[in-house]
C-alpha cells in the first residue's frame, strides 16, 4: 500500500514537472515577432533617416563654392578667383571656408618668370588632392596647384613648362596685374601677403 501511495505521488511529481516545463517554453518570447506599428515606426525612421542623410548630401554638394576672394596686401582691392570643378579647387575652397589663409610669398623677384608668376605655399596641414598635367603655355590670370601644398598664380602670358593642376582663373584686367604687381613688402617681414577667404 505505501508503494502504490509512493508510485502514485512520483507520477504526479513527473506530470507536474513536465507541465511546468511545458508553459514555460509556451512563455519564451526570444523569438516572438514585434508589433506590426514598430516595423512601421522602424521603417518610417529610416526612411527619414535617409532622406536626412540625401538632403544633407545635395545641401553640401549645392553649397561647393565656385568663388573666393583674393586680396593683394592685407589692405589690397578684392579680385575674384573663379574655381574649376574638380577636386583640387574644391579642397582649397573647403579649406578657405573653415579659415581665412594668409598666405606669405617669400620669394617674388628672384626665380624664373618671376616677372609674370607667384606662388604662394600652402601650410602642409592642409591636405589637397591633385591631378596634375604637364603644362607648357599659361596664359594672365590663370591659377595652378603644384606638389607640394603651393598655388602658382601667372599674372601675365608666359611659356614654361611645369607639372600643374587647374585650379581656376581670375579676369585678366589692367587693375588685376597692377594689384599683383604693386603688392607692397610687408614692413618688416620682407616679404609679401596674400589674402585668400570665402567670397561674400
Amino acid at each position: 500500500m505505501i508503494k502504490n501511495i509512493l508510485k502514485k505521488c512520483s507520477i504526479m511529481i513527473s506530470f507536474t514537472f513536465i507541465f511546468a516545463v511545458m508553459l514555460a517554453g509556451c512563455g519564451r518570447s526570444g523569438n516572438s515577432v514585434p508589433p506590426i506599428d514598430n516595423i512601421q515606426n522602424n521603417t518610417a525612421q529610416e526612411e527619414s533617416g535617409s532622406a536626412d542623410k540625401n538632403l544633407n548630401s545635395s545641401t553640401n554638394t549645392a553649397a561647393a563654392a565656385t568663388e573666393l576672394e583674393v586680396c593683394f596686401g592685407d589692405k589690397g582691392e578684392a579680385f575674384i578667383l573663379h574655381l574649376y570643378d574638380n577636386d583640387t579647387a574644391a579642397a582649397i575652397a573647403k579649406h578657405v571656408g573653415t579659415a581665412d589663409w594668409r598666405l606669405p610669398i617669400y620669394h617674388y623677384d628672384d626665380y624664373d618668370n618671376w616677372e609674370v608668376m607667384q606662388y604662394y605655399d600652402i601650410p602642409s596641414r592642409y591636405e589637397i588632392p591633385s591631378d596634375p598635367e604637364t603644362v607648357t603655355s599659361e596664359k594672365a590670370g590663370e591659377v595652378y596647384y603644384s606638389d607640394p601644398n603651393r598655388i602658382v598664380l601667372f599674372f601675365g602670358d608666359a611659356e614654361a613648362a611645369g607639372e600643374y593642376t587647374k585650379v581656376g582663373y581670375f579676369d585678366d584686367t589692367e587693375e588685376f596685374r597692377a594689384a599683383v604687381e604693386n603688392n607692397p613688402v610687408l614692413e618688416g617681414w620682407g616679404n609679401k601677403i596674400v589674402l585668400i577667404n570665402s567670397a561674400k
